[in-house]
């Protein structure tokens, strides 16, 4: 089985597009490939970010550069997430209890880490490693409004650790002046956890990163996520020309 897709590996642009959360997919071998959750909570932004792989895709056509989606839903395993995080493994996701984790062990983790999380994590290195100014652009999405939270006014994020804030700060300053965007600034949520995917990959390696969350109502289809492509390119090669 695979835990990721590659699109266009052979691209020669230095951007790393990444998109941990591309699949809602659950493994036959995991919980026989029932989480014991709804169908409609299967397609809610719990189980993947809606709308993040298209996108991802899209962007990766316009920087001419690789994408590496995962191919695995989150609540089986988040590759967002350092091994140790204590939400590697989610048993309640914004209201909704995980019957299929309720009893995860070791070495369940342990199984899942092996066979989706680590294989991921190495294709998305070999990757990063194909040139020495790779720049890592982590694509995801956010729900509008959390189950009994205020509706949330951003239609994109723009996500980065303070270790280094370069690119995601020039981002955001042309994201608003540009394009005219409710842009969050670290929001809907703080963009750094240790040993997530962007301070693997970036911070550790002092890679130039960002992290992107567009509100997935409005990147729903394929015609909108290629206009979201479309948006956010040239702004990101704006920005990436004046970081250096």
């Amino acid at each position: 089985m695979t835990a990721y897709h590659i699109i266009g590996e052979d691209r020669p642009g230095r951007w790393l597009v990444t998109c941990d959360h591309a699949s809602n997919r659950v493994p036959p071998w995991v919980s026989n490939g029932d989480l014991g959750i709804s169908a409609e909570d299967m397609g809610r932004h719990i189980a993947w970010d809606v709308g993040a792989r298209g996108l991802a895709e899209a962007l990766g056509l316009l920087l001419d550069s690789p994408v590496i989606a995962s191919d695995f839903s989150r609540l089986v395993i988040d590759p967002n997430r350092g091994e140790d995080d204590p939400t590697l493994v989610m048993k309640l996701y914004d209201g909704t209890i995980i019957p299929g984790n309720r009893h995860v062990d070791v070495s369940e983790i342990e199984r899942r880490l092996a066979t989706l999380y680590r294989p991921y994590h190495d294709a998305l290195a070999r990757l990063a490693a194909r040139r020495a100014d790779t720049v890592i652009l982590a694509i995801h999405s956010f729900t509008p409004c959390l189950r009994g939270r205020e509706p949330r006014p951003w239609a994109v994020g723009v996500l980065y650790s303070e270790d280094d804030d370069r690119l995601s700060r020039l981002l955001i300053e042309h994201l608003r002046a540009e394009a005219g965007l409710c842009v969050g600034d670290n929001e809907p949520y703080a963009g750094a956890l240790p040993g997530d995917a962007i301070d693997r990959h970036a911070l550790r390696a002092g890679r130039h990163n960002t992290l992107i969350e567009v509100r997935n109502d409005l990147i729903d289809s394929a015609a909108s996520q290629v206009a979201w492509a479309a948006r956010l390119a040239p702004v990101l090669r704006t920005a990436l020309e004046k970081v250096e």
